[in-house]
């Protein structure tokens, strides 16, 4: 039995995980802004916690409530992240930094807060939960790119740094998965880049999105995939797992870049 950490439990990956976790037998505690759709972690005899990924005091709070209930955290889950949608050109700056301060900062900060512990006790786990979009890129979504980009760096110096202490770092690659994530992509579009150079780019893409996730895998299979992950003694470092991930992250490290882009680009020309 762990005890973990799950943030961004509210929906999607996140409230599949922790739901996992418990059927697992694990103490799970869900954290995420939106407390009330929590209630089936509860039901199923979990604990949520209020947590807003851009507050400092929430993320020490959330892990202090941790720590005093249960003396220890075994395995930190990061999930919570946002994503943001338009052209470079477009998008404004504090839109961007926003969102490395939900998709970067934040698990950072929760990794400085988590282990300490983990390091005095020679042992833990840290999922990432990053995206094929650590990888790959794609038009219109740079900013969400580079966060994820980002998170993959920070997670491979991370899992150096905490192999000697006994602390697995993993790195979660979902592909296409049916959640309420993509929900604002449309808007997000339209917003910033519905009205100038990008519109026609923009119009073809938030078309494709609204069926994009039709044949998206279940959040279900990350979330198998991140106990087996947690549960396992020596984990992979890296886990593609969902809808075309295997698929796209071959394309992605075997093709030139320039034929990447033009297969990434096709349907929005």
């Amino acid at each position: 039995m762990k005890v973990c950490l799950v943030t961004g439990a509210s929906s999607g990956i996140g409230l599949a995980t922790a739901l996992e976790l418990l059927r697992a037998g694990h103490r799970v505690y869900g954290a995420a802004r939106r407390v009330s759709k929590m209630d089936t972690i509860r039901a199923a005899g979990g604990h949520a916690l209020e947590m807003d990924a851009r507050k400092g005091a929430d993320l020490e709070r959330a892990v202090t409530t941790v720590l005093e209930a249960e003396g220890r955290i075994d395995v930190l889950v990061n999930n919570a992240g946002t994503v943001l949608h338009g052209a470079v050109e477009d998008v404004p700056i504090d839109r961007a930094r926003d969102q490395f301060e939900v998709n970067l900062f934040a698990p950072a900060r929760l990794v400085q807060l988590v282990l300490p512990g983990m390091r005095a006790r020679k042992s833990g786990t840290i999922v990432n939960v990053s995206s094929i979009g650590g990888e790959i890129s794609l038009p219109l979504g740079a900013w969400y790119y580079a966060s994820k980009h980002a998170l993959e760096a920070y997670s491979d110096t991370l899992r150096m740094e905490a192999e000697p202490f006994g602390v697995d770092v993993v790195v979660i690659q979902p592909g296409i998965i049916k959640t309420e994530f993509e929900d604002q992509t449309a808007a997000q579009l339209t917003e910033f880049s519905g009205n100038g150079a990008y519109r026609e780019m923009a119009e073809a893409m938030a078309r494709r999105g609204e069926t994009g996730l039709s044949e998206g895998s279940d959040p279900a299979v990350v979330a198998e995939t991140i106990r087996r992950a947690v549960e396992s003694g020596r984990p992979e470092t890296r886990y593609a797992v969902g809808h075309l991930a295997d698929e796209l992250l071959r394309l992605n490290r075997t093709l030139p870049d320039r034929e990447f882009d033009e297969l990434a680009t096709r349907s929005i020309k």
